[in-house]
């Protein structure tokens, strides 16, 4: 992505979607063999065996018979998990999603033009607001390049879900409204949403036919800035995002039976391109630590900002920017896209707006204002406590590590992604002195509405390497030649989940065939092996790459004893951002950065050494 092509004549956005392969469904002898070897670094001998005893009676009866009816499935539908993995990862989640699903991050511009500086932050906002627009634009007209991966193209189905998008709340499940159009199937929404103070605005961005220029967008921010400043602070119905999904649905519930207006300013913000908050946050950060920007956008004013939106433009205070985004509709990479081009145009015109100054006679923001009673009242002061409390117990780095980057890995013959792995790997193993189950993003978009596949780092030889790196008596050759042997068993594992060959999404697939057949939950799942390396969402290393780009984002950790670990990778740094649950007193994610840039300089040298 680092070069990549934003917009193509070559070919539509959308074209080559209906010609792409259907997900296929991996062999049931295979799936099971890559789980006993994902299991073993996680139990000792009788537990493996035990494991492997459950492992071949599930495969030679009631497994047979679910992948059977699995494959049927899959002759039906070209993508046999997109409802499923919709439904169990994300809708059918009651947990609260603003804090426990979405991903957030910070805005890269202070690297170059834009760094941190009070009194910027609207006509900054104006400029960002309007790159973003653009892009909506390149996708509804169709013209943002294809993804390929080599010369096959990539599924961009997930484009759809950016702008005009949001989750809704149900009682026991969410839905997933999406008012996004191409301009060729019909009328798009075109409205913003900005959120400031506890209140509501709302304005078009197109005005007779044409986009609003930044000139006519800082109008309109300016306006609602001053408003909000002048007078006092909305009710905060936006906090309401920030709770159990359920008590979210039952709220909402009660606003639109209040008054049916409520109703009619919902579906404004569900159907309106993305939200523009602004934020009076003034996060310390440079661009060596992104830190204070990144808690900010993962856990900042509740009241200024709508947790289920697809995307949440965060303007602060001091004229730095972040994000946060339901995870729901898509995966990290549509944002990083995004942000990327926002980055590369901001970054080539040096932050400054070069077109005409003049702004045209266009309607005021109007202002959408909830009927409120004292039950509402009281349910959105509870939600803000209970987000407070959440937001209090996170605990975020997020540094930069510039001693060397993807050049001088690449020079030593590894695959950047791979090496901070294994140095993710080593770095926990020093700290806990036991492996990390750990979960790695893999995508498939290879496939007809592919998304993600899990790819699981913690093998049987990146323990073997880790116990060897601690061991005084290895030598060095013995410890290069366990890296290899590591490396080389990671970029198949890669590979495979890559190409549909990956065995997680094949085993939720068989557990949802017996789920939804009300059958008894199959031993495989209930083993404790199941979930001690990491199976049904228990991994303890929740990590990804989110590229080669000037982006970065963050998210919290799987489970309460885990870390949430996002990096990216420049030729000359490598930039991460981790998480950790300050009331775990087991994990600290300051203690592991400091061992990974441990690992980084080891591994490196390890390399060097074996050159000599």
């Amino acid at each position: 992505m680092d070069n990549q092509v934003f917009e193509s004549a070559a070919a539509r956005t959308f074209q080559y979607q209906s010609s792409l392969p259907p997900l296929p469904v991996p062999a049931l002898e295979e799936s099971l063999q890559k789980y006993l070897d994902a299991v073993k670094p996680f139990t000792n001998e009788e537990e493996f065996r035990r494991t492997s005893a459950i492992v071949q009676v599930f495969a030679e009866g009631l497994g047979k018979e679910l992948h059977q009816k699995l494959l049927r499935r899959a002759r039906n539908l070209k993508n046999w998990l997109e409802e499923w993995w919709l439904d169990s990862a994300y809708l059918e989640v009651r947990i609260p999603s603003q804090l426990n699903v979405n991903f957030g991050g910070p805005a890269p511009y202070l690297e170059h033009c834009w760094p941190a500086k009070d009194g910027t932050q609207l006509e900054r906002t104006s400029m960002v607001v309007w790159h973003t627009l653009q892009y909506w634009d390149l996708i509804r007209t169709e013209r943002l390049a294809v993804h390929k991966a080599g010369r096959l193209p990539l599924d961009m189905n997930q484009f759809r879900m950016l702008y005009c998008t949001c989750k809704v709340p149900g009682i026991t499940k969410d839905t997933i409204q999406n008012y996004f159009k191409t301009e060729s199937e019909g009328t798009c929404p075109s409205h913003l949403v900005v959120m400031c103070r506890g209140r509501v605005f709302t304005f078009e961005a197109v005005f007779e036919g044409c986009i609003l220029s930044p000139p006519e967008i800082l109008r309109q921010i300016t306006s609602i800035r001053e408003r909000c400043t002048s007078q006092p602070d909305g009710a905060g119905v936006s906090a309401l995002t920030t709770e159990e999904r359920t008590c979210w649905a039952k709220a909402r519930e009660h606003l639109i039976e209040l008054d049916p207006n409520n109703g009619a300013i919902l579906e404004a913000i569900q159907s309106s391109l993305f939200i523009v908050s602004l934020d009076d946050a003034r996060p310390f950060s440079t661009p060596e630590n992104y830190t204070e920007m990144i808690l900010q956008a993962l856990t900042g004013d509740p009241t200024a900002r709508w947790g289920d939106k697809s995307y949440n433009i965060i303007c602060f205070a001091d004229g730095t920017f972040g994000s946060n985004c339901d995870h729901a509709p898509y995966d990290a990479m549509v944002l990083v896209s995004m942000c990327y081009y926002v980055d590369q145009k901001l970054k080539a015109s040096e932050g400054r707006w070069k077109g005409s100054v003049a702004a045209r006679e266009i309607p005021p923001p109007e202002e959408l204002v909830f009927t409120v009673d004292q039950k509402a009242q009281a349910d959105i002061a509870l939600a803000k406590q209970r987000y407070r409390e959440s937001a209090r117990d996170l605990q975020v780095v997020s540094y930069a590590f510039t001693s060397f980057g993807k050049a001088a890995i690449k020079r030593k013959k590894l695959h950047p992604d791979t090496f901070v792995q294994l140095a993710l790997q080593l770095a926990y193993y020093r700290l806990h002195r036991k492996p990390g189950s750990c979960y790695e993003t893999a995508t498939t978009r290879r496939f007809y509405h592919g998304r993600t596949e899990t790819m699981r780092p913690g093998t049987l030889e990146a323990l073997e390497w880790c116990k060897a790196m601690l061991d005084p008596s290895v030598n060095t050759e013995t410890k290069r030649k366990c890296l290899l042997i590591a490396v080389a068993k990671h970029n198949k594992l890669m590979n495979e989940a890559q190409n549909g060959k990956g065995f997680d999404r094949h085993l939720l697939g068989l557990y949802l065939i017996a789920k939804g057949e009300g059958l008894p939950v199959p031993e495989l799942y209930q083993d404790p092996a199941y979930s001690k390396s990491g199976g049904g969402g228990n991994f303890v290393l929740s990590t990804s790459l989110v590229g080669y780009t000037t982006v970065l984002g963050a998210v919290v950790p799987m489970v309460h004893h885990g870390y949430g670990f996002f990096y990216r990778i420049r030729d000359d740094r490598i930039v991460v951002s981790c998480t950790a649950w300050k009331s775990c007193p087991e994990t600290d994610a300051e203690k592991l950065y400091q061992n990974l840039t441990t690992s980084f300089q080891e591994m490196l040298q390890l390399m060097t050494l074996s050159q000599l």
